[in-house]
């Protein structure tokens, strides 16, 4: 079946990873690899992360959550800072922004498909910008929905009005990825900028970079 849409994660693909924000702030403070996330994922779908990016909980709120997450998992840091990390190191990656115009100008269709958190301000000229460049643009915590929750994943089908197989999702993270292939979609997972546009071109037959 031809592909008509391309749906991008946001952190990890057209923006900077949080991962790699993740991996910094634990070095920084002596944790070991991976104990942030270990506690994310453990927490499961009740966890404060989950709820955080279900839009259940506000910033504030989540502070004191995750905090006793982490304390509990042996460690004395401060999700405030944390956060302040991420937002700070949320860089735009051009290359992947001008894959999207170049998508758009061939004809596909694009869309976000992100986890995220409500802010204290609720939107900014910049993000308003930003979001023009999509054609559909789903956030998580204004859904109330996250992947790898397969209704995410229909919901920006549906508001692309497009079947699975005609669709390809990138994403830099495996877990986030099953869901969408068990449906039919063509998966891309991001460990590098280069090498996920290079895959994307051959798939689609169109050039994205220079």
């Amino acid at each position: 079946m031809e592909i008509k849409a391309v749906i991008f994660d946001l952190g990890g693909v057209i923006l900077d990873s949080p991962m790699e924000i993740f991996a910094t702030f634990e070095k920084e403070r002596g944790l070991p690899p991976d104990f942030l996330n270990r506690i994310i994922v453990d927490s499961g779908a009740q966890g404060a992360w989950a709820r955080l990016e279900r839009g259940e909980l506000t910033l504030e709120d989540f502070f004191d959550a995750f905090d006793t997450e982490i304390s509990g998992a042996g460690a004395d840091i401060s999700s405030r800072d944390l956060m302040a990390a991420v937002n700070d190191g949320a860089a735009v990656r051009p290359p992947m922004l001008d894959a999207v115009r170049r998508l758009r100008d061939a004809g596909f269709k694009v869309a976000a498909l992100t986890n995220n958190w409500l802010l204290d301000q609720d939107t900014t000229p910049a993000m308003e910008a930003f979001k023009t460049m999509f054609d559909v643009f789903v956030e998580s915590s204004r859904v109330g929905l996250a992947k790898p929750d397969p209704a995410i994943y229909h919901l920006v089908l549906d508001e692309l009005g497009i079947r699975p197989e005609q669709a390809v999702f990138l994403d830099d993270i495996g877990r986030n990825l099953k869901p969408a292939r068990q449906m039919g979609m063509t998966t891309i997972k991001v460990q590098s900028v280069p090498a996920a546009l290079a895959e994307l071109e051959k798939l689609l037959g169109l050039r994205l970079t220079d």
